[in-house]
């Protein structure tokens, strides 16, 4: 399997890695058609506000998200895969960028289900946890 690193047992961190990161390009996040075919259809996402988003509701707050929002691509580090079955992949990571009025970076604590449904590895549920300052 192609996702798979030398052992099968590990799933291929920079396979997983550069799926969640096209959802962090802003000419991908304002695209619903590009994001519409990242996202499983059952979707769900625990948005680091508090909001609760499905596919339809996070393809509409993408597409409308601010120009200045979008560009903010974030940093990733301590990024992990696990593998918990074949056809499913756990991401986790910590993302920093900076906020939209400059005054210094927001860090989150991010974590993703992978699915391959139909062939295609597709987000199932998404997780962001903002770290408190200080």
């Amino acid at each position: 399997m192609e996702f798979l690193n030398m052992s099968a047992t590990t799933p291929d961190a920079d396979f997983f890695r550069s799926l969640e990161q096209k959802l962090h390009r802003p000419e991908v996040r304002r695209s619903p058609d590009a994001v519409r075919a990242l996202l499983a259809d059952a979707f769900i996402e625990f948005g680091s506000s508090g909001t609760v988003y499905d596919k339809a509701s996070i393809i509409e707050a993408l597409a409308t998200e601010p120009m200045g929002e979008a560009a903010l691509v974030p940093g990733v580090d301590d990024f992990a895969t696990r593998l918990i079955s074949t056809t499913v992949v756990l991401v986790t990571y910590r993302s920093s960028r900076l906020r939209p009025d400059g005054t210094g970076a927001r860090t989150t604590l991010r974590s993703s289900i992978w699915t391959l449904i139909d062939g295609r590895w597709q987000m199932l549920f998404h997780q962001g946890t903002i770290v408190p300052l200080g």
